[in-house]
């Protein structure tokens, strides 16, 4: 089997693990909200339980919304890949290793209030997962060793550019962990304005 046969079908083995874990995760989370449990009745009804644990279903939706861009970014960089090799798959398995921690911060955040050292230990995974999928994108473009034919170098250097927004966004919610949890999870929502600024800059060909 050539090298370049074997790159390709490493990629379809690498998207399918990166599909059954980012479904893992998402189920994951689901399964760690605060339910009933056992025989003692904890809430008397559905809307208490949302009143008393409102701060856990907020974290666990936008852990789920981190997540799915996550997802997203990287169907979208694996899509543009002819193939993967050693180096690659590495970078991404790093990068899948850093999600999972992700959810092992939802987990702490949930048991402890997520206090100030879950909040800023969900933040810098989400920043060292965003600087993965950047360094692989990067490895992958240099001199185009796993580029697919139809990316064209300009594309390709657009593509590293806006995958900054990922990592910019989380290395900004760091700072705000520190100034209280309604700061920390407001600053996620930066994202969409920070992607908007860096497809703007693409746009402009800065």
């Amino acid at each position: 089997m050539t090298s370049e046969r074997q790159g390709v079908l490493q990629l379809k083995r690498l998207e399918i693990l990166m599909d059954i874990v980012f479904a893992l995760i998402i189920w994951r989370i689901f399964m760690i909200l605060p339910r009933p449990s056992g025989e003692t009745v904890e809430w008397i009804s559905v809307l208490e339980m949302l009143k008393l644990n409102w701060d856990a279903f907020l974290i666990v939706l936008l852990s789920i919304i981190i997540i799915i861009v996550f997802w997203i970014q990287n169907n979208n960089l694996l899509g543009k890949l002819r193939r993967t090799d050693t180096v690659h798959t590495s970078i991404s398995i790093f990068q899948l290793i850093f999600l999972l921690m992700i959810l092992y911060s939802i987990g702490l955040s949930l048991q402890f209030g997520g206090d100030l050292v879950t909040r800023v230990l969900e933040s810098v995974t989400a920043l060292l997962a965003g600087i993965m999928a950047y360094v692989g994108w990067g490895y992958a473009m240099h001199k185009r060793r796993l580029l697919a034919d139809d990316v064209s170098d300009t594309e390709a250097r657009q593509t590293l550019k806006l995958n900054l927004a990922e990592p910019v966004t989380a290395a900004i919610t760091i700072p705000c962990a520190f100034v209280g949890p309604i700061a920390w999870e407001l600053s996620w929502f930066a994202y969409p304005f920070i992607k908007y600024l860096f497809n703007w800059l693409r746009q402009k060909g800065l």
